[in-house]
């Protein structure tokens, strides 16, 4: 296989999974309404980050540790599942005391929850990603597979990382670009508090999965 061949099988892989729903769309979305496209497209990158940075590990071995490893699998998981429902409680917190927006509010302006800077959401997306043990389960065990007998092994690594994270980049311009055509309905207070709530619950429910969960 060449590493052309494994580029484009790969991409297809990566595609996939890119498009459907899961935490980092939820991540993305919610940054999106709440914050605008500025803080949305941070939190994408920040997420693209940190898949690059897993495609570098499980290329150099990193992922392969974590499975050899019950202590630094275990630790990994408890801080993950640890950092997903504090942040899922806060923003459940957040919906249920969210102030109305303000009259003349549209997509290109900062909302009440979007005190925080564009730092802030890179800084989100990024530990979200690098504190999914699953991510780097699914890399240790995919790429692999892609990478040539006789290719650089880091090299070809992290080109297919940034590959998927082109994909992923592509898919969630898409996202922000059609949410943000509806921010007048999604920015009401009641739409919200449901964004949330929900982006908030699902990234408890994930935490605890990843928590409770075994290898």
């Amino acid at each position: 296989m060449s590493v052309l061949s494994a580029v484009a099988s790969f991409s297809l892989v990566a595609g996939l999974l890119t498009i459907v729903p899961g935490l980092d769309t939820a991540l993305v979305l919610r940054s999106v309404i709440a914050n605008g496209r500025k803080h949305a497209f941070s939190t994408a990158l920040g997420i693209s980050t940190g898949t690059l940075l897993w495609g570098a590990g499980a290329a150099a071995g990193v992922s392969a540790l974590l499975t050899a490893s019950t202590v630094a699998y275990t630790v990994l998981r408890v801080a993950g599942a640890a950092y997903l429902v504090w942040l899922g409680a806060r923003l459940i917190w957040t919906g249920a005391i969210r102030r109305p927006a303000a009259v003349g509010d549209h997509p290109g302006h900062r909302t009440e929850a979007a005190a925080g800077s564009a730092w802030r959401s890179w800084r989100r997306g990024l530990l979200t990603n690098l504190l999914n043990p699953k991510l780097g389960a699914f890399y240790l065990a995919v790429l692999p597979q892609f990478i040539p007998e006789h290719a650089p092994h880091l090299a070809v690594g992290l080109l297919l990382a940034l590959v998927h994270d082109l994909e992923g980049l592509l898919w969630f311009t898409l996202i922000i670009f059609g949410a943000a055509r509806m921010a007048g309905v999604l920015r009401r207070r009641t739409a919200q508090r449901v964004v949330d709530g929900g982006t908030g619950s699902v990234l408890i429910g994930f935490g605890l999965k990843v928590g409770l969960s075994a290898r």
